[in-house]
């Protein structure tokens, strides 16, 4: 990764209000929960929901969803080992704005690297990035296919599909495991926020 900045004349201007601030105005901790997985996990059905949940609960909440920042921030970018790196360090530092912004961040995002999602991890401070490891084999994603991109895939209509042509790397630390291919939603759900709450997020 190349962390050097580019950019001329580049000077950090020091903000007035302040993340504790905004903190304090929406009487709750702002986080990233990032939502790892296979393809057909269940990673921006589960996003949503705890979205929804705690949005009806008064918290204010965003979810970056990977086939959306893709139509926009990331359209520049394939499906290359590089490319994938590129997408979620962008969303990383997007994500590390909506924190500062006092936001509860969910992301839904493949990212198959555990080095990529570890550059995430380290642009914040220990206990602001939550790891959530949707796990489901590839057999139960692949005959969900939602979007039919595995029947695609398998037929070589997409080069470099994660799970099949491309590699996933399973979270080896994450704050969270959850069973996506025998567990409800709901239940997924009350696990997560169980964890906020123990971690006094929410």
């Amino acid at each position: 990764m190349n962390d050097k900045i580019t950019s001329q004349h580049v000077t950090w201007h020091e903000p007035t209000v302040f993340r504790k601030d905004r903190e304090k105005l929406n009487s709750h901790r702002s986080v990233i929960l990032w939502f790892t997985g296979l393809s057909g996990a269940g990673k921006s059905t589960l996003a949503h929901a705890v979205e929804d949940h705690l949005h009806k609960n008064g918290f204010c909440t965003y979810v970056l969803d990977g086939d959306n920042i893709r139509r926009g921030l990331c359209r520049d970018l394939g499906f290359s080992e590089a490319d994938r790196t590129e997408n979620i360090r962008r969303i990383g530092e997007v994500s590390k704005l909506l924190l500062d912004a006092g936001v509860i961040t969910l992301t839904a995002f493949i990212s198959p690297f555990r080095e990529d999602r570890q550059i995430v991890r380290d642009l914040v401070d220990e206990g602001d990035f939550i790891e959530i490891f949707c796990k489901a084999d590839l057999a139960v994603c692949e005959a969900r296919d939602p979007k039919g991109l595995y029947k695609k895939a398998r037929a070589g209509e997409i080069p470099e599909f994660t799970g099949i042509s491309s590699p996933y790397e399973e979270p080896e630390n994450p704050e969270l495991v959850l069973d996506t291919g025998t567990l409800g939603i709901s239940e997924c759900v009350d696990r997560i926020i169980r964890l906020l709450e123990k971690r006094k997020i929410v």
